[in-house]
């Protein structure tokens, strides 16, 4: 007999080899129609594998984030099938599960599959999964495996980077794959099924490697799951703000400056100004100091902080210079720069904690297939800070900084999060710089202060930055989605490979500790997450153009600029329409352009001297004098 702990506690015992799913059909029949698959000892398990020695067992289903990894992964090989025998010459390399779905990278040896013949797949899936073939498990020598795909070399490349003895095959009917797992029970949980697109991938995403196509798909365990689904990608494709972007002038992006870097446009670059005033006016509150350092620095700058080996391959090409062997590099991330900023001078303990801000661009070199936006970018700007504290300052610090990340937010309207407490690999430490006593120090620290502050936290082992752990913020927003967006990071290493110092109310020289946060993350991604999440209806205290002011001819052109300039003077941002087109396609346009007021300006308005006002999303307000429209503007930027 083994021993099972429950996640309430409670131990029950089974006979040895009992599987997570007869364990779950013990307890109730209808749990065990819900088990996706099991998480034993912390680690997620195919429900059907006995368990054989006392282990503590977690029940996954939909309802889980692993239990949807799972029945995806599963789902992915159920794809492979319907391809395997539609198209049987392809071969096939990796098949993960993703956010939303998953897919499958494939070479059909020349043949590039089109959208229309999807169809056949969809429909060939649905009938595999009617099928309920079992998922099974198989251990297999190396030897036998590289026997087996002797003819696909993805596979052998594979292969050949495992260990006898850690290789296992999954088979479901008649499709076999090379596969740690796990795997839901059997194909008949699959209902619903959908190909979402196709697109080129590189083998290992390596652009001197050959060209895979990948299929991207996405299941569900009912068909009303997969009809809200596809309407949802219906709304966010409206939502899409690389469309918003270009509707409302906000940037743009150009092969000759390169792609990933975006361009801001005048709308664009307000809408940024607005957020940097309301975050520096935020962090001055908070005693934040602002720096400003170079966009590039010296290699050995980023080797000593470790940057170099973490970063290097994804950084752009180093700079050289005239002087022989000089190396610079655009930088990847500012941390190094405020770590030499601190050395310029010696500071008590006194002087901490200090904080150090900067919105500082950084570059990392992303594969051209990844880049997605905003989303995703080659340079972006970083809503950063440094703060250098004691040891005992550590926690309140940290605890002053969620303080500020809920209020940014808050104010935002991300009002749904989760706090992500990003840890070490539990298994894997090679990755990581520094002790395990200071990063058990720094992960305590992280608990410690969102279990203070109340916080909805996930624990997310492996998560954790090279050189200490996080508190990542994962934002809901309009459509459910989420965004890592907001983050907070211990570190007790880089001022140890910078040396840094202050001298403590024992004359003695110590080390500081380092916080890393940003509240946005960067820019780019924060603007990208928020236009998808207003669909760019910004509130009205960060529309980058507040009131556009339209005149019903030219004859009211003077009265509508006289508007504009009382507006600009009492710090509102509008501008007049001077297009010689009719007042209805000047209302739709300022419509399109998600301008939050429109002003229609006519003989009557000119006459008494007043404005007929519209709200975008409301409609009509009515006549009123300026006075009372600018204070009607007043309110609601204070609500």
């Amino acid at each position: 007999m083994i021993n099972i702990t429950f996640p309430d506690g409670k131990i029950k015992q089974y006979p040895q080899g009992t599987t997570g799913l007869e364990i779950a059909k013990s307890i109730s029949n209808s749990l065990e129609k819900k088990v996706l698959a099991a998480k034993v000892n912390g680690e997620v398990w195919d429900a059907t594998r006995p368990i054989t020695t006392d282990a503590q067992v977690t029940f996954l289903t939909w309802d889980d984030k692993d239990g949807k990894n799972t029945f995806w992964h599963s789902s992915a090989h159920l794809l492979a099938e319907a391809i395997q025998t539609i198209y049987p010459s392809a071969k096939f390399t990796i098949g993960p599960p993703i956010d939303n779905g998953f897919y499958y990278d494939i070479d059909f040896g020349g043949h590039i599959p089109k959208a229309e013949e999807m169809e056949a797949v969809e429909k060939l899936m649905l009938k595999l999964a009617a099928q309920n073939n079992a998922y099974l498990r198989r251990n297999v020598s190396k030897t036998e495996a590289l026997q087996f795909y002797q003819t696909n070399e993805y596979k052998t490349e594979l292969i050949d980077n495992l260990q006898d003895g850690d290789i296992t095959f999954y088979t479901q009917g008649g499709f076999v794959d090379l596969c740690r797992g796990p795997h839901i029970p059997h194909t008949g949980y699959v209902k619903a099924v959908k190909v979402l697109n196709i697109a080129g991938a590189y083998w290992r995403g390596d652009e001197n490697r050959p060209q895979l196509t990948r299929i991207y798909g996405i299941s569900f365990p009912k068909q009303q799951d997969l009809d809200e689904y596809l309407h949802f990608l219906e709304e966010a494709k409206n939502r899409d703000h690389r469309k918003l972007g270009t509707q409302l002038g906000l940037f743009a992006f150009s092969d000759r400056v390169g792609q990933g870097l975006p361009l801001w446009l005048p709308k664009g670059a307000k809408l940024r100004e607005l957020l940097q005033d309301f975050l520096r006016n935020e962090q001055a509150k908070r005693g934040y100091k602002m720096v400003l350092s170079p966009h590039i620095g010296k290699k050995d700058l980023y080797v000593t902080s470790g940057h170099y080996a973490k970063y290097g391959k994804d950084s752009f090409q180093p700079i050289h210079t005239p002087r022989e062997g000089e190396e610079y590099f655009l930088k990847p991330m500012n941390c190094p720069h405020h770590c030499e900023i601190y050395r310029t001078q010696q500071y008590s303990y006194r002087d901490l904690p200090l904080r150090l801000g900067e919105f500082g661009t950084v570059y990392r070199y992303e594969q051209s297939g990844e880049l997605n936006g905003l989303l995703r970018v080659r340079g972006f700007t970083q809503d950063d800070a440094h703060i250098f504290c004691t040891p005992e300052q550590l926690l309140d610090e940290f605890k002053n900084v969620i303080d500020l990340v809920t209020l940014v937010f808050g104010k935002l309207g991300f009002g749904e999060f989760t706090a992500q407490v990003s840890l070490r690999d539990q298994e894997d430490r090679a990755k990581y710089i520094g002790s395990d006593e200071n990063w058990e120090k720094a992960e305590n620290a992280i608990i410690e202060a969102a279990r203070d502050k109340g916080l909805k936290t996930v624990i997310e082992y492996g998560e954790a930055a090279f050189y200490g752990p996080k508190l990542d913020f994962m934002v809901k927003d309009a459509l459910g989605r989420s965004w890592q967006l907001g983050t907070i990071q211990v570190d007790y290493n880089l001022p140890e490979r910078f040396e840094l110092e202050y001298i403590g109310a024992d004359n003695q020289r110590h080390r500081p500790v380092m916080i890393h946060r940003a509240p946005f993350g960067s820019f780019e991604r924060f603007i990208a997450v928020l236009i998808e999440n207003c669909a760019g209806n910004f509130p009205l205290w960060l529309a980058p153009q507040q009131v556009a002011l339209l005149p019903i001819s030219e004859k009211f052109t003077d009265y509508a600029q006289q508007v504009c300039q009382t507006l600009t003077q009492n710090g509102f941002r509008a501008d007049v329409d001077l297009r010689n087109e009719k007042i209805g396609r000047k209302i739709r346009d300022a419509a399109m352009q998600k301008i939050p007021y429109q002003v229609i300006i006519g003989e009557k308005e000119a006459e008494e001297q007043t404005v007929s006002v519209r709200r975008q999303q409301e409609g009509d307000k009515g006549a009123m004098s300026l006075a009372q429209f600018m204070e009607l503007m007043q309110s609601e930027m204070k609500d």
